[in-house]
């Protein structure tokens, strides 16, 4: 799936909806509960933090797919599209920092 045909998917399905796209700080601040449902995850797996025994199993795929919906969501209610987004910061990180770090030998 490209970045185009997901824009699309997630916009058939928002549009389903007779509220369509959350405002945009509502759409913020359901990305950051997002990212900190990942940050959970990722801490039971890798940081100091265990599951309680009540907790079910969680996984880190779902939670960036929740991330990337969302991303998705606010792209497509502010007009934005992502495939000249993320080929622009990636020129951006190419020109920027091609000198940053020491390269693969």
């Amino acid at each position: 799936m490209t970045l185009e045909d997901a824009q699309r998917e997630v916009h058939k399905y928002v549009s389903q909806f007779k509220m369509g796209y959350w405002a945009p700080l509502s759409n913020l601040a359901r990305l950051i509960e997002e990212v900190g449902e990942l940050a959970r995850e990722l801490n039971h797996l890798y940081g100091n933090k265990s599951k309680k025994p009540t907790e079910g199993e969680g996984h880190i795929a779902d939670e960036i797919g929740d991330i990337l919906f969302t991303l998705i969501c606010i792209a497509n209610s502010e007009d934005i599209d992502l495939t000249t987004s993320l080929k622009g910061v990636i020129d951006k990180y190419n020109h920027r920092d091609r000198d940053r770090w020491d390269p693969v030998e």
